[in-house]
């Protein structure tokens, strides 16, 4: 078979069989976005790692370095730029602002208002998309020239929204109004700082830790909400 199958390259596999499962869950029937964001979580505490388990091994070949890098920005776009649209889309059937529209305005300003939530989702993926390919042609370059790890990342990494999008989430269970709406302004700012080029210090072991553990909180507290709701 083609491709690589050790273990460098199995974190990235589980992040993308856990997008799949999460765009699935969040788009089946009437739509379950709060189950969805579940699987994004699982896919940040993948990427988290998967980085520094393919750098032990030593003997990579030039092919597995660069096959590794391409899964990792593939995986990442369906983890972090389709998963994240297909629980924007579930969240739209469940808003009650959106039900209130629906029933109460017009028909047209309906239609309007969903075509303009839409069109922010697909932004927010193309520009997911176009930082992951920037990021690819980059580091190859980058490869070349340094060879290592890289220090810095410019732009917003795609994987920060594993951790903000849940947020987003967990406050529909602290606060009574509907976040939807919330939800759609985090997609753009996010898509904006996916682009805009500031130098962020990529995070040490320490680093990786916190967002871990932080992801376990809103995971914990997630699953909280649901059993209690």
């Amino acid at each position: 078979m083609i491709g690589f199958y050790d273990y460098t390259v199995i974190l990235t596999y589980l992040s993308l069989l856990s997008a799949c499962a999460g765009i699935i869950v969040s788009l089946a029937g009437p739509g379950h976005p709060y189950i969805g964001t579940f699987f994004l979580l699982v896919c940040g505490l993948c990427d988290a790692f998967d980085g520094k388990v393919a750098r032990r091994k030593k003997d990579r070949t030039d092919a597995e370095k660069a096959f590794g890098i391409q899964i990792d920005s593939l995986s990442d776009l369906v983890a972090f730029g389709v998963l994240p649209v297909a629980i924007g889309a579930a969240m739209l059937r469940w808003s009650p602002i959106m039900l209130w529209v629906r029933d109460n305005a017009p028909g047209a300003v309906y239609a309007a208002v969903n075509v303009a939530l839409m069109a922010i989702l697909i932004l927010y993926a193309l520009a997911a998309l176009i930082r992951l390919a920037y990021f690819n042609v980059t580091e190859e370059e980058r490869q070349r020239v340094e060879g290592g790890a890289r220090k810095y990342y410019q732009g917003m990494p795609v994987t920060t929204v594993s951790l903000i999008f849940p947020f987003i989430q967990l406050l529909q269970y602290i606060i009574p109004a509907d976040v939807t709406m919330m939800y759609f302004a985090t997609a753009v700012l996010c898509g904006l700082a996916f682009l805009i080029p500031v130098q962020i210090r990529k995070p040490g072991l320490r680093g990786i830790l916190l967002m871990v553990a932080i992801g376990a909180v809103e995971f914990s507290l997630m699953l909280v909400g649901r059993l209690l709701k």
